[in-house]
């Protein structure tokens, strides 16, 4: 089982929903994503959970978490979300950092672009990992 962390500081954008798409469009037998950050914010913001609803995901149940030794314990693949010196490292896990501005507080024009650059990566990411995508997915859409 893959098991994908994806990380930023906030918890509360970028992470959401990357790891929303992630397990929306991979194959749950193969594979799972968490998201999580080091220092959580209160919710998710308010632009995200509106974009991403408009692709028909709901992230009003969605909270910000933080990264921790157990979450990141059986894990595989740490995506951080270009949040540069503050972006979290866990020794002996082999990540990546998606190099992607903050969606906090900007117009939902801006966060759409975001967020079709989160799909396409995670999209990306799954067929380099050789983890099937399941049918009914966004990306199949």
């Amino acid at each position: 089982m893959l098991k994908v962390i994806f990380a930023c500081i906030h918890n509360a954008g970028r992470s959401q929903m990357a790891a929303a798409f992630f397990n929306q469009m991979a194959d749950p037998a193969k594979a799972h994503a968490v998201s999580a950050g080091t220092d959580p914010a209160a919710q998710v913001h308010p632009e995200v959970m509106a974009v991403m609803r408009e692709l028909g995901i709901d992230l009003t149940q969605a909270t910000p978490q933080k990264l921790t030794d157990a979450l990141v314990q059986d894990a595989s693949l740490l995506i951080t979300m270009g949040c540069g010196e503050q972006c979290p490292y866990v020794p002996g896990l082999r990540r990546e950092d998606w190099a992607l501005p903050d969606p906090k507080g900007l117009p939902l024009e801006k966060v759409r672009e975001i967020r079709d650059v989160i799909l396409r990566r995670v999209a990306d990411l799954i067929a380099q990992e050789g983890v099937a995508i399941s049918s009914g997915s966004v990306a199949s859409a």
